[in-house]
């Protein structure tokens, strides 16, 4: 595979030296019908270093693209940012295969490392601040536990300003692209903030600390090369507003009306209120969890202000499909919301009790009385789902112009 593969120049001391997952679908119930890149990089200083390594499946190529830069063995160092299994999987053999003097990882990187491979490779701690001589330059760790994960750690080289930056100001995308800048802009806003959404959302408050950590320290970054997608070396203060902006969770006019149907009865109601909410002014979001997946809206409910959400009642309880939807909104902890429940049922009715029960659980503050219909809903129904639709916008609109 040596000459099919080749490393790609980030700097003229650093190479991506990742690989392209084409067909990934599905990231632990993320949809991700773009593909991914599991990126590793070579630091090719006097002690050679690799910076991550990839999924256990594409091990061979990125060795290949690290032959076409330098023979494998000849690397002295690993650095383990993140050790979730698409970045680690294949360590353990590389390690093997390259017998390097040694890897280092975070204090808690190590310990889940062994945990995940129940090997005897020895795993260097480093801390906070910790700093590693390779000779020529030198790279500089930084702890970002629960960014996503409690190992999570940034690495940053001084002499290039880079920093790589492991899952954070990632994508997943597949492209031949390698940099942000070859991309179209609103292909990166909406892959990037679907990540984030769909990864990142649980974590928001340390992400705003983070990046003031990072202010902080003074260092210049000129360069961020996440695990994930495109690296970026132009206009990186677009992406860090966008990550900002996406942590800091302001509600803006925007309703997300999501739901589930069997006879179309509660689709009836779904539409009533989306219609009050537009003629208001607010733009809606109408899905419905029959056609949709849920990290779509996870993606939509980012920069919303509003969450409804509907459905029949089936043998007590809510429809499955909104079932999955909401215990994964649950998951990712979305703040700074208003809502309702509303759903129609054929004689025992308690699946908008259990719809709301779910939203106060996620902190959605129920701005006004549910709505639930026996069998069908008539004109009268629909005229109070029509107003539901009024007393949220008019909140909704209230609430962000205080903004």
């Amino acid at each position: 595979m040596k000459d099919i593969y080749s490393a790609v120049k980030v700097t003229d001391n650093v190479y991506w030296v990742g690989a392209i997952d084409w067909t990934i679908r599905d990231f632990h119930g993320y949809t991700t019908p773009h593909g991914s890149t599991y990126n590793a990089y070579l630091v090719m200083a006097d002690d050679i270093t690799l910076i991550d390594t990839v999924k256990a499946p594409f091990m061979g190529e990125m060795l290949a693209r690290i032959r076409s830069v330098v023979e494998p063995s000849k690397i002295k160092y690993i650095v383990s940012n993140h050790s979730e299994m698409d970045h680690s999987g294949c360590l353990p053999e590389v390690i093997d295969f390259i017998k390097p003097q040694k890897v280092f990882a975070s204090a808690t990187g190590v310990k889940t490392l062994k945990e995940l491979f129940h090997d005897q490779h020895e795993i260097t701690p480093v801390k906070d601040g910790e700093t590693l001589n390779l000779g020529n330059m030198e790279l500089t760790f930084m702890e970002t536990r629960m960014i996503h994960w409690p190992d999570s750690m940034f690495t940053y080289l001084a002499k290039d300003e880079l920093l790589f930056s492991q899952d954070a100001f990632g994508m997943h995308l597949a492209t031949l692209e390698r940099f942000a800048d070859e991309i179209p802009a609103a292909t990166l806003e909406y892959e990037g903030a679907t990540y984030y959404a769909n990864i990142v959302l649980p974590y928001s408050a340390i992400v705003l600390k983070a990046l003031e950590k990072v202010a902080a320290s003074g260092i210049k970054i000129k360069i961020i090369a996440p695990d994930h997608g495109p690296i970026w070396r132009k206009d990186l203060g677009w992406i860090i507003d966008l990550y900002k902006k996406w942590a800091s969770q302001k509600p803006t006019a925007k309703a997300v009306v999501v739901y589930a149907t069997m006879w179309h009865s509660t689709g009836k109601m779904a539409r009533a209120i989306s219609e009050a909410l537009a003629q208001a002014g607010v733009k809606v979001k109408l899905l419905s969890m029959n056609e949709t997946h849920r990290s779509e809206v996870v993606y939509e409910v980012l920069d919303a202000g509003a969450l409804i959400a509907g459905s029949p009642t089936l043998n007590n309880n809510i429809l499955p499909q909104m079932a999955d939807v909401m215990t994964y909104l649950k998951g990712l902890k979305p703040v700074n919301k208003i809502g309702a429940a509303f759903g129609s049922y054929g004689w025992s009715g308690e699946s908008v009790k259990h719809l709301e029960a779910m939203l106060k659980e996620m902190k959605v503050d129920i701005v006004s009385e549910s709505i639930a219909v026996k069998n069908a809903p008539g004109d009268d129904v629909l005229k109070k789902c029509h107003e539901l639709g009024k007393i949220i916008a008019t909140e909704l609109l209230k609430r962000t112009t205080a903004h």
